[in-house]
């Protein structure tokens, strides 16, 4: 069955032709590595976990590359701020991301840090350079884009005067308002932060990484590419324009991005009090995979609204789920039929929101034998990475869903030899009224008596 995807760069769906048969290769834009994400940021990461998945499950091979950020104005200044080293204050960061993205179930995938792909980057400046596409200012090397053929595709940008004032705004250009920064001189302002190159000491601009590291894992041309919608321009138009000015070849064959995410009806941001982590969806006993859930409920290239009525409204029905399936027998086989519809529906550029429909309408098929439900709904799962068959076990579906999130974060501390939290939560649990039973099986929840 054909795989179909919006490509950003022809502003359609299309017929996705891997470059090998069988074969596909995926390149995001991951964290830069100062702050933990926010939950926005996570939405973007999931996009790329559940392509990976859908892939997966249509039986390609995935060689799936992610970059990590571990040196930009961001990461040096926070670490100046903290009085720490670039590498320590980078190494936090990134180990709690990592943290983040096991209780999202996202599949690892091939990580890269910038820091270590340095010399990379210097021959491909070197080679710009070369190509009289780049030149020296004096505070660092720039790629002009007026030598750029088609500068701007991606973004269908009309280099007008106001997207010359958006071009000024990017945190790289110093020197001319339309050229990007490619490599960026040593000052005293970045301490000890430099490296050695043949142009001059310094360290490189933020949208000459991607390009180094996608290309030297996963060769001049990508299948795909994805982030989040704000990173079309500049970030992916100046990845575009630098890699394909080095190579004469096309850099990506279908570039994927996800939408923006709102807090109550508002952008997020610092200033408003909105700007939300996965810290603070914990705190209101929301469950990482019942977050996952919830933004299964939309199409990941529709905006969509964050609430926390909305999310726990979707928990209460991701917790129904795994107490159904957790109660159906063993034993089933896939219903053909159904799995078939649900290969439609993902296949169809990544359409969750009528998968899981679909499961629900499963679930309420009171024709279907119930093992076979479980063998279905576990193959679904599949691409939907909610771990319905490995959360903790209640009882009664009747339990509230905020009883049954505490218990889950309890087992998840555990697990972490959180030993402290799990005590904690567990008195929560007890608090409210009910108790946790841990068994053979896993933990149970029942009301005391």
């Amino acid at each position: 069955m054909d795989i179909t995807l919006y490509n950003t760069l022809s502003r359609k769906k299309e017929v996705f032709k891997p470059i090998k048969a069988g074969h596909v290769s995926m390149y995001h834009c991951g964290p830069t590595v100062y702050d933990t994400p926010h939950i926005g940021n996570y939405r973007t990461f999931i996009l790329a976990d559940l392509l990976r998945r859908l892939f997966t499950y249509n039986g390609y091979e995935v060689n799936q590359v992610m970059n990590i950020t571990d040196v930009d104005d961001k990461t040096i200044r926070r670490s100046q701020e903290e009085k720490v080293s670039l590498t320590e204050l980078t190494g936090k960061y990134e180990k709690l991301f990592h943290d983040e993205i096991a209780e999202l179930n996202i599949l690892t995938p091939q990580f890269l840090r910038a820091t270590d792909n340095i010399p990379e980057m210097i021959v491909l400046i070197s080679d710009l350079l070369e190509k009289k596409i780049a030149y020296i200012a004096k505070d660092g090397v720039y790629l002009s884009i007026k030598k750029v053929n088609d500068y701007g595709q991606l973004a269908g940008l009309d280099l007008s005067a106001n997207t010359e004032e958006r071009i000024r705004s990017d945190e790289y250009d110093k020197e001319n308002p339309r050229d990007f920064s490619l490599w960026k001189f040593k000052t005293e302002e970045d301490g000890p932060v430099f490296w050695e190159a043949p142009f001059g000491q310094g360290r490189p601009g933020w949208h000459i990484e991607c390009s180094a590291m996608s290309m030297k894992k996963l060769g001049l041309t990508l299948d795909i590419h994805t982030g989040a919608t704000d990173l079309i321009f500049p970030h992916h138009t100046n990845e575009i324009a630098q890699s394909e000015s080095v190579t004469g070849k096309k850099f990506v064959n279908y570039w994927i991005h996800g939408a923006f995410m709102n807090v109550e009806g508002d952008k997020m941001a610092k200033s408003k009090g909105n700007f939300l982590k996965m810290a603070d969806l914990k705190k209101e006993y929301i469950s990482p995979l019942a977050y996952r859930y919830w933004l299964l409920t939309s199409h990941y290239r529709s905006p969509i609204n964050f609430t926390y009525e909305a999310v726990q409204g979707a928990q209460n029905a991701f917790l129904r789920l795994i107490v159904l399936v957790q109660d159906y027998p063993e034993g089933g086989e896939i219903i053909t039929s159904y799995n078939d519809k649900f290969t439609a529906f993902i296949n169809d550029d990544l359409n969750t929101p009528q998968a899981l429909a679909l499961a629900w309408e499963l679930v309420k098929d009171y024709t279907q034998n119930e093992a076979d439900k479980k063998a279905t709904l576990l193959e679904f799962d599949k691409v939907f990475g909610l771990k319905l068959d490995s959360v903790p076990k209640v009882q009664q579906e009747s339990i509230p869903a905020e009883i049954q999130a505490l218990a889950e974060a309890r087992e998840e501390a555990r697990k972490n030899k959180e030993w402290k939290k799990a005590d904690a939560l567990r008195e929560e649990i007890e608090k409210r009224g009910y108790e946790l039973k841990d068994t053979e099986k896993g933990p149970t929840i029942v009301p005391r008596g």
